[in-house]
């Protein structure tokens, strides 16, 4: 489940598994690989879930789009009904795939398309029902998902304030532990059309949920950005080839591009640390050999008394800084100083 101060991780299977449970239990076993940072030798949390998606095909598509020749290299039958019916897994083959995620200490997300497939939930509960972007003005749908009790993730890829606060007006009424993801339903996403300040946005108007980002840019980099802006939860496709067929196969990550993301987004939850300024103890080597001390222009005799145009400034930086000039000028000093030396309280009275 999520936890505060660390990233919920999703990675979205969809229907990358092209029918198939051995393909999904490969990429389930993709997403549990350890996760290494080598320079520092950091053991690092993999991906925290994995999501599935569930269509009822009575309440898919209207009659003509489901007839429609679906002639495409993607295409897994001769009409987009028959395509979209090889790609979908019964509810017993989702509850096989939830078992063998559930057994591989992973969290499981079911996103469900419609009012039907509300009855895969009488085989498991997922940790999380997930609504898609063009579910959120789905008002049945979310009621129904809703009066379950299962925690709620929303995807506003199609939506605006207005949609979206209708979407929680109607959950809320059953339960408010929602999470709310910035998304663009746009595959590829343009950079020009992400607006990652959205989470921003969402952060400040709907701070009494959690805020993630559901993306589907190209690449790893919007992700580990989106974690620095405070997103909690992060949600990406994956898979464990990104030429195999299917159209979400492509703007997919393969395990590479999974594994580089997992342990960048983890890395970048160490880099936010705590908001202050402070001297970090790790720097402090690094202080006293490069910062600059009080030093001497010439050659000083002890018995001398120090003067300012007698001081500049020279690492290391173990000595009196400029701003403890006032203790220095006007001190005699107790020893000889060379040129060029650091001046230490010791050599002061």
């Amino acid at each position: 489940m999520i936890t505060q101060g660390e990233t919920y991780i999703i990675g979205e299977i969809g229907q990358n598994h092209n029918g198939s449970v051995d393909i999904a239990k490969l990429i389930v076993d993709l997403v549990c690989r350890p996760v290494r940072e080598d320079v520092f030798g950091l053991d690092l949390k993999p991906i925290n879930a994995v999501k599935l998606t569930k269509r009822d095909l009575n309440e898919e598509l209207s009659a003509s789009q489901m007839q429609r020749i679906y002639d495409t290299p993607n295409s897994f039958g001769r009409t987009y009904g028959e395509h979209r019916a090889f790609l979908e897994l019964s509810d017993e083959e989702h509850a096989e795939v939830y078992h063998y995620a559930k057994a591989k200490g992973l969290d499981f997300v079911e996103t469900l398309c419609a009012t039907g497939c509300l009855s895969l939930l009488k085989l498991f509960t997922p940790d999380y029902l997930k609504v898609a972007s063009r579910d959120l003005t789905n008002l049945p749908l979310l009621a129904a998902m809703a009066e379950t009790k299962i925690p709620v993730i929303l995807s506003t890829g199609m939506a605006g304030r207005q949609e979206l606060d209708a979407a929680l007006a109607v959950i809320t009424r059953y339960h408010d532990d929602i999470a709310i993801l910035h998304c663009v339903s746009e595959y590829p996403t343009r950079p020009d059309n992400l607006n990652l300040n959205t989470i921003l946005y969402l952060k400040e108007h709907y701070g009494q949920y959690r805020i993630g980002f559901s993306d589907h840019t190209i690449g790893i980099s919007a992700p580990v950005v989106a974690v620095g802006m405070g997103a909690e939860i992060i949600e990406k496709h994956i898979t464990i080839d990104r030429r195999m067929k299917g159209t979400d196969q492509a703007g997919s990550l393969g395990p590479d591009g999974v594994y580089r993301m997992v342990r960048d987004i983890r890395i970048a939850e160490k880099w936010l640390g705590t908001k202050d300024l402070y001297i970090e103890r790790s720097v402090e080597g690094s202080r006293k050999k490069l910062e600059r001390s009080i030093a001497t222009r010439r050659d000083m005799k002890a018995g001398e008394t120090v003067r300012a145009e007698d001081l500049h400034l020279l690492s290391p930086g173990d000595g009196y800084k400029w701003g403890q000039l006032d203790e220095v000028v006007g001190k005699t000093l107790t020893v000889d100083v060379p040129m060029n030396e650091i001046i230490y309280p010791s050599f002061l009275k």
